[in-house]
């Protein structure tokens, strides 16, 4: 855990859903008229939450904190406790894998996306796939 007091509180402040870019997406995905579950395991004895879940489908939408899970284009290490940051972020994007891997193997897609990908776009796909195994 955070050594510092004040990272440690802020932490726990934030979000986990609802989020900004989730809200987006799940604005224009419901718009397109399609119905999804929120902040919901996709299988049974799952341990991890998918954003959105297509049950019918298959499909599971995970929107990704470039922090939080690594972007190749936006990650940053705290200055802080970098050992503990680093081993941490790691250790998400192994999980992120690892949850990708059980999906698949138990016949959904998984889709990731980063916050900072457009909404509209997101959406598009999102209904693209959805549709596609319905």
């Amino acid at each position: 855990m955070p050594r510092d007091e004040s990272t440690r509180q802020r932490l726990k402040r934030q979000s986990r859903s609802d989020t900004v870019p989730e809200l987006a997406v799940r604005r224009l995905v419901h718009a397109k008229g399609l119905r999804y579950r929120v902040d919901k395991s996709p299988v049974a004895g799952m341990r991890s939450r998918a954003d959105l879940v297509f049950k019918r489908a298959k499909v599971a939408v995970f929107i990704d904190g470039c922090f939080w899970h690594g972007c190749p284009e936006h990650s940053t290490m705290p200055k802080n406790n970098p050992d503990w940051w680093r081993e941490k972020l790691s250790a998400n994007k192994a999980r992120d894998l690892r949850i990708v891997g059980e999906l698949e193997t138990q016949g959904w897609v998984a889709l990731r996306f980063w916050e900072h990908e457009p909404p509209e776009l997101v959406a598009e796909k999102i209904q693209d796939v959805v549709r596609h195994r319905t």
